[in-house]
């Protein structure tokens, strides 16, 4: 059973285009808070014809279905719209790759952005001023 509902019309996927993106090399993924009372999770995928033939887009279409099974219910944004657009090397990309590319693009998009949930960056990994040899 899939954890999510499909979106269908037009307007609801341009309303979504107006959110938050994520670009990976086999997908976008766009979220969209829907901000009304319903706390469910819908999806829509769009892969246009650059991307190659009918059969092509339908695999690729079958590979974001599997992918948004799996991974919507646990880590997807309740009452918000996930759009997955298909890119080019989408379809050569091997499936653990867009697995860990999707779990990412989640992951930054989905987090609450408020002041107490940031973590501040190890020493080691900020950038050196120079301040640290004028002290000494």
């Amino acid at each position: 059973m899939r954890g999510y509902s499909i979106i269908k019309k037009r307007s609801e996927f341009l309303a979504a285009n107006r959110g938050k993106r994520y670009a990976t090399p086999g997908f976008v993924l766009l979220i969209r808070d829907r901000q009304d009372d319903s706390s469910d999770v819908r999806l829509g995928i769009t892969i246009t014809k650059k991307v190659g033939n009918a059969v092509v887009r339908n695999r690729m279409r079958r590979r974001f279905r599997a992918l948004a099974q799996e991974m919507l219910s646990a880590h997807g944004k309740a009452g918000a719209d996930h759009i997955l657009i298909g890119r080019d090397g989408g379809i050569e990309r091997d499936f653990g790759d867009l697995r860990a590319d999707m779990m990412k693009a989640l992951g930054k998009l989905c987090q609450n952005r408020s002041a107490e949930h940031v973590e501040a960056r190890p020493d080691d990994m900020r950038p050196s001023t120079g301040s640290r040899l004028r002290q000494a």
